[in-house]
């Protein structure tokens, strides 16, 4: 194996191409910052692989992070090209991920916060971040539910998590299964992002002013049949990807609009993109949207107690208050299933929920209210899924 440098001089020693076998092995180094520091202590440098075959490393990373992605092979070339001219956070961007930069900008929020909380996940090389790819992130082109449902975005994190490829695992909450699998626990959710959903469109200002006949794009059944509740004359079509690929199809005039979740949005720094952000009464949304969960082995006692560390109670809280409510009515991605739990203005716990036919000609909603406590909140959120369960009869679920 030979090695390839690709900075021309120590201040951009960020990336290096390995070659195994005639193929090229990409390895990235992310620095927080373009500064370069010659003097003093050394600068943090976070590095995140692509690899097609595992690569050795002379500095046992302390943690490392695993999250969703699907890999790019970038031409040396090009990079050489890039590099030569300075346009290395391209190249960075590039090589690390190709199609979930939301989920990667989740991982580095989560590895900022270590470092920031932990002083000794600040030196370098005490952070990797892991891309790995997902069965959900590979078929594109049919809805969730035909390929078998939210797991798919999961399963093979946490396969890397129960090997021991990965230390920790950072899930988008809403992709994740109501269980955990054996041997994993989760005792991390990130302070939550904004629930809400954002309607995006390139002619309209709200849904209400689309014309009948116009479509919708979402992958989401909870959003379609919220949509055709309310506004029965418009078409709603599945569209998945991710938030790059759904705006350029929209560009593209496949749809006239779509709906995304706000937090992504945020997260990604496209707020502008928004045209309207649909209110908690127009589109309740996804069980736990916005929340972001960590996992780790239930036995590695040193990770357990690095996330709970990041822990935001509150958000901890609504999200097994909703989970809860998911759960007791068995949901899966082929019933529109939407919930919201928060602390309002008298410190008590509100719970919306809804369930609903992916057609939009029925809908079933319920809400609660008590005190803000886990024990508490985990019962109002089975509470209500038994009383929907009870109201919407046995084959209800059946789609």
């Amino acid at each position: 194996m030979r090695a390839t440098s690709l900075h021309p001089h120590p201040a951009a020693a960020a990336t290096s191409i390995l070659w195994s076998g005639g193929l090229p092995v990409y390895s990235l180094r992310l620095l927080p910052s373009p500064a370069f520091k010659p003097h003093g202590r050394r600068a943090m440098v976070v590095r995140a692989a692509v690899t097609m075959e595992k690569e050795s490393k002379a500095q046992v990373a302390l943690v490392r992070i695993g999250t969703r992605g699907r890999y790019a092979i970038f031409p040396l070339f090009l990079a050489r090209f890039l590099i030569f001219f300075g346009v290395r956070s391209y190249f960075r961007v590039a090589v690390a991920v190709e199609d979930s930069p939301l989920a990667l900008a989740q991982a580095f929020e989560t590895r900022d916060k270590l470092m920031s909380t932990h002083p000794e996940l600040a030196e370098e090389g005490a952070i990797d971040i892991v891309i790995i790819k997902t069965t959900g992130d590979k078929i594109l082109n049919q809805p969730l539910a035909d390929i078998g449902g939210k797991g798919l975005f999961t399963k093979e994190i946490d396969e890397a998590l129960l090997e021991g490829k990965i230390d920790i695992a950072v899930h988008s909450m809403k992709d994740v299964p109501t269980y955990l699998p054996d041997g994993t626990i989760l005792p991390c959710n990130l302070p939550r992002e904004d629930v809400r959903d954002a309607f995006i469109c390139l002619t309209a200002n709200a849904l209400s002013e689309l014309p009948a006949g116009s479509i919708i794009g979402t992958a989401s059944l909870r959003r379609q049949s919220q949509i055709l509740y309310r506004y029965p004359s418009l078409k709603v079509v599945n569209f998945r990807g991710n938030v790059q690929t759904r705006l350029r199809k929209l560009n593209e005039g496949e749809v006239q609009a779509t709906l995304l979740a706000l937090a992504g949005l945020k997260r990604l720094n496209m707020t502008d993109k928004v045209t309207a952000i649909l209110s908690i009464e127009d589109m309740l949304p996804a069980i736990a949207q916005g929340a972001i969960g960590i996992a780790c082995r239930s036995n590695d006692d040193i990770m357990a107690n690095y996330i709970a560390s990041l822990n935001h109670n509150d958000t901890q809280f609504a999200v097994a208050c909703e989970r809860a409510f998911l759960e007791t009515l068995d949901g899966s991605c082929r019933t529109p299933i939407a919930g919201y739990a928060h602390r309002d203005t008298d410190g008590y716990c509100v719970l919306r929920c809804l369930v609903s036919s992916p057609d939009g000609k029925r809908v079933l909603e319920t809400s609660r209210k008590g005190l803000y406590a886990l024990d508490d909140m985990v019962a109002m959120g089975k509470d209500a899924g038994e009383e929907l369960l009870s109201r919407a009869g046995p084959s209800f679920f059946d789609w």
